[in-house]
This record gives structure tokens, sequence and C-alpha cells, in this order.
């Protein structure tokens, strides 16, 4: 969820053909783009090139605009890229991505009415003391109310956007097309199997009975561990397209950059102990790594856990590769730690075989830093810009670009947005010794 910073309401396109013309709109204002900025470059004596006239700032601004406005799928998917490339993409596309984050804009109050109205019945205010219109939250598939009940009890009533859930295999098509179109993704690599799974998982994160299972699932899994707090679902006013649960107060975990470096390390600590937790001890991961998932207590000291319409089951075969690469990692086995990322899929055999040095120079990088020993800086992103730049080697030869599996290639957004959190908090934490006490744990069966 993104924080609602206030604003006017926006009504969703709700029906297919309204979605379309969103779509159509938005590719002739590209066209249109093009076509000036093309006319202007060669007026100058210039030869553009077609990504050049592509990204300029004023398509950079219609694309994210119009992706925001249909929320959904368009939406949750440029969020999905920018959590787990935003550092290799170009600048302009990076922008659009960043705007998507924090441009969700929310549903207008007719709007909402009838949404609530389809659900509960005309008098689905009489259900309550008191319900917030204004959302505290906006995403790209629902937004989330405060609501009291006549008990006293107060809850947050998430409310999923009409026709998102109808429109999720076309918008995911267009915006793949709209990534090709662009040149920003390669003919070479066939992306129709994670477009699939795309697909797959938004369904699942559309169907809002699923989460309520998943949340009730992870606060037992969770149990009565005193780092954290899952919110309890309230069953009767559940349905498909509303999850209501408990209000569980908090401040957005990004404004702990400002406190000090204990309470950040803290908090990073117990975000990295939870993903090592899912991976190995739970084969259960809430696999979306959005910041506006997290909430903290300053009081407590407790993280806030929100959001598990992308819980997931982890394959067997996924976590023990991941357990193998970690061991080879903490070893400094640099031969162990190529062949266990092949074998895991993170490393495509052609490309450890054409640019092994390359390969070889990036893995003594990671090494390097995990054989640090206590906390590790998370501020210190030094070594990123080399593993960047030897990348780019790579990257070039798209003979050898790969795809991981599915299910690694979730798992791994999770483990990448986490480090991400704990670099925006600058936090320290000894990431070794908290993955050296799996060494002889390996992962359990799933939960």
């Amino acid at each position: 969820m993104t924080d609602d910073r206030g604003g006017d309401g926006r009504a969703v396109p709700s029906g297919r053909l309204s979605r379309l013309g969103r779509f159509g709109r938005m590719a002739g204002g590209v066209a249109g783009g093009m076509v000036a900025e093309g006319a202007r470059r060669l007026a100058a004596g210039e030869r553009p090139r077609m990504g050049d006239l592509l990204l300029t700032p004023a398509n950079v601004t219609r694309v994210a605009d119009q992706l925001a406005h249909l929320r959904g799928a368009a939406m949750k998917l440029g969020q999905m890229i920018s959590m787990d490339a935003g550092d290799i993409l170009p600048p302009e596309l990076t922008q659009i991505l960043a705007r998507l984050r924090d441009n969700a804009h929310h549903m207008p109050p007719q709007q909402l009415d009838r949404v609530l109205a389809a659900e509960w019945g005309r008098d689905w205010r009489r259900r309550f003391r008191q319900f917030q219109a204004h959302p505290t939250a906006a995403a790209s598939i629902g937004q989330v109310h405060r609501a009291e009940l006549p008990d006293g009890r107060v809850l947050a009533i998430k409310v999923q956007y009409p026709g998102v859930a109808d429109s999720i295999d076309a918008d995911v098509d267009n915006v793949a097309t709209l990534l090709r179109v662009s040149g920003l993704l390669p003919r070479e690599l066939d992306v129709a199997p994670l477009l699939e799974e795309a697909k797959r998982q938004l369904h699942e994160e559309a169907d809002y009975a699923r989460e309520r299972t998943m949340l009730e699932r992870y606060r037992a899994l969770v149990g009565d561990d005193p780092a954290y707090v899952v919110p309890a679902a309230d069953p009767s006013l559940s349905t498909g397209h509303v999850l209501a649960m408990e209000f569980v107060s908090g401040e957005r975990i990004e404004a702990l950059a400002d406190r000090s470096q204990e309470e950040r390390d803290r908090a990073a600590h117990a975000v990295v102990a939870l993903v090592l937790r899912e991976l190995f001890a739970w084969g259960t991961m809430q696999t979306d790594p959005n910041f506006a998932n997290y909430r903290w207590q300053a009081d407590t000291g407790r993280l806030v856990l929100l959001d598990f319409g992308a819980a997931r089951d982890v394959q067997p075969a996924t976590r023990n590769g991941y357990h193998r690469l970690l061991m080879a990692g903490l070893d400094g086995d640099r031969d162990r730690v190529r062949e266990a990322a092949v074998d895991a899929g993170f490393l495509g055999q052609a490309a450890a075989e054409r640019h092994g040095p390359v390969v070889d120079r990036m893995i003594d990088v990671i090494l390097g830093e995990l054989g640090r020993t206590g906390p590790f800086d998370f501020g210190d992103r030094a070594f990123i810009s080399v593993l960047r730049e030897e990348a780019t080697v790579m990257a070039q030869d798209r003979a050898t670009w790969h795809l991981p599996p599915v299910d690694t290639l979730f798992v791994q957004r999770k483990v990448s947005g986490t480090a991400l959190l704990c670099a925006r908090l600058k936090a320290r934490v000894d990431v070794r010794a908290m993955i050296e006490s799996y060494r002889d744990r390996p992962p359990v069966q799933n939960a």
C-alpha cells in the first residue's frame, strides 16, 4: 500500500473497453510525443534513436499518469519492476516506475459507495459507528479505510477497485507490449512464463478471501514472537473483494531513517530475520517487499506486518538452492558458489561459460562483503557500483541472457527489496551470523 497524501479521487476505469481505451489514448499520446520530439531533433540536425524519442520527459509523465489512473495489474507490474531492477534500468523508465510507487489515486466517494453496497448491501453504513470516507492508504489493487464498530473495535477495511480482477490478463499483456515496443525487453528473451506467473499471482492478490486465509496462516506462524505484530482478520465483514482486519497503529518504516542507529538496526534486524525464517523455517513467504507493507511501533519496538496477497509457498528446490548458495558463500568457496548459482538458476550456464572471469570477479566482490565479521553496513553500497560495472559486460551479450525459475524470481524480489529497505535505513546488521545460524538447520518441509 502507498500512504495517501490527499488529493482528489479518480474513478477507476472498470470496464474492459474503458481500460482498453486508456491504453489506446496512452499509446496515441506517446506516438504523438515521439513525432513532435523527432521533428524537433531532426530540425536541430540530430539523428535520434527510437529509445530517445520514446522516453522523453513528457512521455514519461504521460505513461506514469495513465498507468496510475488504471491501477490494477498495469500499476502493480510497474511497481514490481521498479523494486527489482531500479538500479539497472534506464533513468527515464526508473522515473516512470518511481512515480507509480508514489502516485496511487483513490476512488471518489460515489464509486466507493457502489462497491461497498454490492458487497454488504445498501444499508452498509449501519454496520459502523464511524467509517472514514477518505482512505488511509491507496495502492494498485485496493485502498484501505479506517472504521469503528458499534462495540468500539477499530478496523482497517481494504476495498478492491472495481473491475481490477477482470482486467489482469489484458493489462499484463498491454504493459508487456509497451515494454517490447520501447525496446526495453529484448526479443531474444522469452518472458512468456514470467508473464503467465505474474498473471497468476495478480489473480491471487485480487482474491481477498485467499488473502484472509494467508493472513490467518501467517499470524499463526508468527505466533507470540515479540518482534512482530500481525493484525487479526474479521471474517464477518470480509468478502472476496473486501478484507476487514483489526487496525494496528504504527508509523511508516521509512520514517526511521532519521532515528538513532540502534533503532534503525533493530528494525532492520527484524526484517532480515523474517526473510530467513520465511525461507528456511516456514516455507511460506510474503513476496511483496513494498515498504508500505511494514509499520514500526516505536513504543514497543515491534514490526507490524501488512498485506498478504502476495504470500505464497516456496518450492523445496528453491529453498534448498538458496541454502547451498549461502553456505558456500559463508565458506568463501568461489567454485561452489558459481556451481550453486547455476544449479539454482540465478546464473545461466552460457553466461558462466562465456564470461567466466567476469562471473568470478563478481563472486569475489560478494564473498569479500559476506566474509567480513561483525555487522554488515547496508549504508555502504560502494560494492554495488563495482557489481553493476561487471554485470554490464554480460548484459551486452544478449545471447546469454537468462531468466531464473519463476519461484526464484519471486523470492529474490523479497530478498532484494529487503536489502533496499535496509540500505534506506542505513542499518547495520550481522547478516553473516544470522545466516550461519541456519548452517545445521537445512530447510524444513513447507509448513
